[in-house]
This record gives structure tokens, sequence and C-alpha cells, in this order.
């Protein structure tokens, strides 16, 4: 058993060094090291290693013959000795020349497979789901308790139209949507699927329940995980079926969604407990967000990329490539990212801007910035191998792909301080990125943190009334048009607190499960 769980520690170091060249993906490495880690995986090796072991080889196959040999060489004996008669009897008995049988069978690895009916499988069918057969089932609840189904009406008949995943008739498995409802303690159902509810609600005990089955086959619903981007309400929610039957979640909740049969209502649950519920699907809330955006203009939204969920995976714990840093200007992303690579410059790095400006007398190449002349810059522009660029002044600034990736090679993780239509760009396997958005404070406490740091002389640069204001009118304004991307959002009203929250969300990376968008994994 040692010798099994040393190989797997084996496998892992041997990923740990894995060469770029072999041109093996991060997060194909993550995902591996995560099921090697596993305890199942852990359980199966060490079940091999038992196995292998110990191989048991039959000594011979031909026990039959043998025994027989033995019988007719004994038959002289057992008339005058009683010990041959009785090892005689047993030799003879039929469980043990059927397990000699069976020995011999397994040894010589002579197997016969039973025969097959090609049409076994329509005849139980068909046999089993007779067009019109009533049932009566009984079931028992007590008075106010729901039963997790919803009806509708179909050609005259009250029909259940779902039944919620974890429901009391769910965990039964007696019922299933498409039954029809015919009578309820004897009593005729009619067609009005409130009133059915009403009965049903108000009964107490045992129902006893006549219902035409549907006979339908369901496949296991597939394992689909999303994070939505929106909170919601089902008690503000006019469009809902049934309020009670709804579930509340907030922005950012990971969502099981055990259901998506009805293309407007998904049956879903959270992940960190609680009832099954129903909850808008992506087309019906597409819809209703569709007509609140349309205040917004072009450059804050783009109606193509409307955000509602986002299929989302587990993965094990791992260190992000990027953690970028989002906010309106003068906000404190900058002090924030040169506080964390001055703690710990060998996990932390950062990218060096390039510009076609020529240096000043001061400045060395490679430092402040990459110094390159203006036609190799805008051939790279062209070529897409910059995240971002920009004109200031006559000259051109900008932040290159490459130099990404050169820090993400060393080991590090490469924090940006960029503007948010970059991370169109970056949300991708490529990158992995941690997106923090620092969200400026209310403007009094704005103003006062600003004082504070003029009369300590930390700066000489006096803002107005009206800069400070547009800070804060910026910063909401990133946050509805960018809200979907981040993946925490700290209020920055105190830069060492900010730091701290900050600092602890980016280790607790590498501590516990993480949950990315599905597109990374798979």
């Amino acid at each position: 058993l040692q010798l099994a769980s040393t190989n797997i520690e084996q496998v892992l170091d041997n990923l740990k060094e894995l060469p770029p060249s072999t041109g093996a993906k991060d997060i194909d490495l993550i995902f591996l090291r995560g099921i090697m880690e596993s305890p199942i995986v852990r359980s199966l090796a060490k079940a091999h290693e038992r196995l292998e072991d110990v191989k048991l080889e039959a000594v011979q196959s031909n026990n039959v013959e043998l025994v027989s040999e033995i019988l007719s060489d004994m038959s002289s004996l057992t008339t005058h000795d009683e010990s041959a008669a009785e090892l005689c009897k047993i030799l003879k008995e039929p469980h043990f020349q059927s397990l000699l049988e069976a020995h011999d069978k397994v040894a010589s690895k002579s197997y016969e497979a039973p025969p097959t009916s090609t049409n076994s499988t329509s005849m139980t069918s068909s046999s089993l789901m007779p067009a019109d057969t009533v049932r009566m089932i009984s079931i028992q609840k007590k008075a106010g308790e729901p039963l997790g189904v919803t009806f509708r009406v179909e050609d005259g008949d009250l029909v259940i139209a779902r039944v919620m995943h974890g429901s009391m008739i769910d965990r039964q498995g007696m019922l299933h949507a498409g039954d029809v409802i015919r009578e309820v303690n004897g009593r005729e159902v009619g067609k009005d699927p409130m009133a059915l509810q009403h009965m049903l609600r108000d009964c107490n005990g045992s129902i006893t329940l006549k219902i035409l089955p549907s006979y339908r086959d369901t496949p296991p619903p597939a394992q689909v995980y999303l994070k939505p981007h929106f909170n919601y309400n089902p008690d503000t929610d006019n469009l809902i079926p049934c309020k009670e039957a709804g579930l509340a979640f907030s922005k950012g909740d990971i969502l099981h969604i055990v259901n998506k049969e009805d293309p407007n209502w998904w049956q879903a649950c959270n992940i960190n407990g609680g009832r099954t519920g129903l909850i808008p699907s992506q087309f019906l809330e597409e819809k209703r967000k569709a007509f609140v955006r349309r205040d917004l203009d072009g450059s804050e939204f783009d109606r193509h990329e409307l955000q509602i969920y986002e299929e989302v995976a587990k993965m094990p714990p791992f260190q992000r490539k990027t953690l970028v840093l989002i906010g309106a200007q003068g906000v404190g992303r900058r002090s924030l990212k040169n506080r964390l690579i001055v703690l710990n410059p060998l996990q932390y790095g950062t990218t060096v801007p390039f510009t076609s400006r020529h240096p000043r007398d001061d400045e060395k190449d490679g430092q402040s910035y990459c110094f390159v002349s203006r036609e190799e810059m805008e051939t790279d522009i062209k070529a897409s191998r910059y995240l971002e660029h920009g004109e200031y002044d006559g000259n051109l600034y900008g932040t290159k792909i490459d130099s990404i990736h050169e820090v993400v090679r060393t080991g590090r993780t490469c924090i940006l301080d960029i503007n948010p239509q970059a991370l169109k760009v970056l949300k991708t396997s490529e990158f992995m990125p941690f997106v923090v958005f620092i969200a400026a404070p209310e403007l009094d406490t704005l103003r006062d943190m600003h004082k504070a740091v003029v009369d300590a002389g930390i700066t000489t640069k006096l803002l107005t009334e009206t800069d400070l204001k547009k800070t804060v009118d910026e910063s909401a304004r990133i946050k509805r048009a960018y809200n979907h991307y981040f993946d925490l959002t700290i209020v920055n009203d105190n830069l060492d607190k900010a730091f701290e929250k900050l600092q602890a969300a980016v280790e607790q990376l590498s501590t516990q499960p993480q949950w990315v968008p599905v597109n990374w994994v798979y």
C-alpha cells in the first residue's frame, strides 16, 4: 500500500517539473493534479496495488477428470473402509461436482454468454406500458406541507407540469411530469390547476390519487452549475407561475441546475444547501434584461454580450496566471499593486509598458518603459500583439501580451491594472485572471481620504471637487458595464484594510477549490 502512495507522489512531482516544451496546457495539468490528489484515485491505486501483490492462478483445470479417477481407484475400498466410503459420498455430491465444473471452466477461461432475445426489450416495455392503464397511488402528508408539483391543463385534463427536484413527490418517485390526475380521495379534480393545488394543500394524512401515468423515460440530468450575474427575488417576479416555488439567489452564487425542460423556468438549488426552486431561464431573463439596458450607450454595453448566467466548473486550488485590478482613475489600484509586489516579489510581478517616445536622460530601457520606434509599435498593434494601447502627447503607450507571458513563465502571478475594455481579451484560459474591482467609496469618504494623504505629504497633487466626483461617477459606470467580469469587489475606503482583503482573497486561491468558467476546463 505504501508503494501505491509513493507512485502517485512521484507522478505529482513529475507534473510540477514538466517542461514547457511538452506543450501541455496549464489548466489540463491543474485538472490532472486535482484528480491524482483525490481520495478516490488514491483508494483505487491502493486497491490495484493489493490485487497486483498476489495473482491467484489455478493449479490445474481438469479436476473433474481427476476426481473420477480417484473414485474409480477407491471403489474397491468402500465396502470395508468407512472413511473411504464417506469420502466417495462427498466427492459424488452434486453440489461438489458443480463446484469442480465451475472451477475448471474458470481455470480454462471457457466462458459462454447466456442467449439473448432480440424482442425481449420491446415485449417487456409493451407489456408494462399499456396505453390507458389507470393507477391508484397513496401518499402521506401533513396539512399545509407542499408536495412540490405544479399542474397545467392539457387536452382538457389536469397534467403534472413539473416535479420539483428534492421535493416529497420527487423522493417518493410515484408521480412524474406528464401524469394525468383524475381523482383525489375519490373526488374528481376538475380543470382548475389552482383549485387542485388548494385541494392537495389542505389534505392531511393519507391521500389517494387516481392517475393516468405518462410512462415517459427521463434520462439522468447532466451536472450543470451556473453563476448568476444578477440578484433574483421570486416575491417580486410577476411572471413566475408559483411564487412559493421560486428560489431566491444573489449575484455570484453557484447554482446546481437539476432540470431545464421548461424553456422559461429552470429548477435549481444552491450548492450551499437549501431546497430546490424555480429560477428564470436564460431565454426568459435575456428578454427582460434587453429592455432594461437600453438606457446605456454602446461604449458601456454590448448587446450581443448580455451576461445572465455563466456556466462554471469546480477546480482544485491553483495559482492564477494574472491578477487584474479594475477601477476608476485615482481609486488606488497602483498603490495596491505595488504593495503586493514589494511584499512578495517571488510570487507577484508586473509588465513594463512599451512606448514610442524617446527615453529621457535618466531613463533606462526595460525599467520604467520599453522604448521602441513608432513604426514597430504600430505594426505590432495591427498584429494584435498589444492587450491595450493609447496615445498621449503624440506618443504611443501600451501593454504587450508577450510581456504578460514572460512574467507567468517565471512562476509568478502577473498583476495588471488596466482599462476594463481589455477584460474581453483576458477572460480566457490563456490568462486565467482573477478580476478584482476596486470601487470608489462615497464622495465624502473619498474627500477625507484625499485630504489625509495631502496633509501627510504622501502626494502633492491636489484634486478638485469635480475630480473627486468624476472618480465616483466613473467607478459606478464601470461597475454597471463590467460587473459580470468581476470575481471580487473591494470598496477602497481605507487603503490598509483594502490591501488586507485583497491579499487574503488571492492567498485563498491556492488553498481552496475554485469555480471557474467551464470553457477553461473543457
